[in-house]
Parts: structure tokens; sequence; C-alpha cells
């Protein structure tokens, strides 16, 4: 292939693959704050070994397990420099229009740092498993053939991850009850 059409391909691959490189890195524990730089980690590396892909085999496989290694990577740096992933004290009160946004937003953002600390309870493998089937809709075929593993392996990470989920979000609702009760709101 030459230069320019090397370079024709790697845009195509860029504007086809950059959304779904972004949400792969973000629901496989990268904070918002660094998914901008991670997400060209995946390309930087699409652009030097796309003359040996071969186009027979589906290019969102191969870049998902590109953002598996730069996720894991991360996480393993992270933790040698003693950082938190997630975000923490980063709260901004938004303005809101009634109170019942503003209750629907907290709401929201409970169910959201819920999902945040099941995911982060998982390993890798039962997250990508996990946010692939669950979040992203994919099948259990589709899970397997971009990881490169059977649909077996999928189907117990699935269920590891199910269980993980569910531990999780028992404790938190069990907290917020404890909560509510200690506030003085229940009996």
């Amino acid at each position: 292939m030459s230069h320019s059409g090397d370079l024709t391909a790697f845009e195509a691959a860029y504007r086809e693959h950059f959304a779904f490189a972004w949400r792969a890195l973000r629901r496989l524990g990268v904070p918002d704050r660094d998914l901008a730089d991670a997400t060209q980690d995946p390309f930087l590396v699409v652009s030097r070994k796309l003359g040996e892909f071969d186009f027979a085999r589906p290019m969102n496989a191969w870049i998902y397990a590109i953002c598996l290694r730069v996720a894991s990577d991360r996480r393993r740096s992270a933790a040698h420099r003693h950082e938190q992933l997630t975000e923490a004290g980063e709260h901004v009160e938004p303005a809101a229009d009634s109170v019942g946004e503003e209750t629907e937003r907290a709401r929201q953002a409970e169910r959201r740092a819920l999902l945040e600390a099941a995911l982060d309870a998982m390993s890798l493998e039962q997250r990508a498993v996990f946010t692939l089937f669950e979040l992203e809709g994919r099948t259990g075929e589709e899970v397997a053939a971009l990881l490169g593993v059977p649909a077996a392996t999928v189907h117990s990470r699935l269920r590891l991850a199910r269980e993980i989920f569910r531990r999780v979000v028992e404790r938190g609702r069990a907290r917020e009850r404890f909560e509510v009760r200690r506030a003085g709101g229940e009996r």
C-alpha cells in the first residue's frame, strides 16, 4: 500500500472507530480527565501497524484489544504512582431550573457512581465483557469475537461480573437505607 493509501486508510479507521475507542476506554476505567490522551494511544498503534493488519478481520476487534492494553497499562502505571482512577473532589453544583431537575440529576449521579463502583470492583476482563454485553448491547458471540476468547469464557466472565454488579448495588442500596434511617427519615 502506498503512503497516501496508508494515510487514507488510517484516516478512515480513525473517523469510524474513534467514538468506539473513547467509549471502550471510558468503560474500561480510564478517568474522564485522561480520556482525550488515552484515546489517541490506540490510534498511534493503528498508524504504526496498519500495513500489517488483515482487513479480512474486523478492525473494531483489533482496536478493542488495543484499548484493553491501554486501559491495563494506565491502571498499572496509576497504581505505581498511587493515583486514584476515579474522579474525586470535582463536584460542581449545576444550576437547576427546578427542584425536580436537581433531584433527577442527583439520582443520575448516584446511579453513575454506583455503576462506576461496580465496574471498578471487576477485573479488567470481567469489566470488558460486562460493558460490551450490558452497556454496548453486543451479543455473546460478538463479544467473543471482539475479545478473541471462546463464547464459554464470555459467558463465565459475564456471570461473575453480574454477580459483582449485584453485590455492589445491594451494598449501595443498603448503605442508602442506613443513611436515610440515621438521618431520621425512615423507621
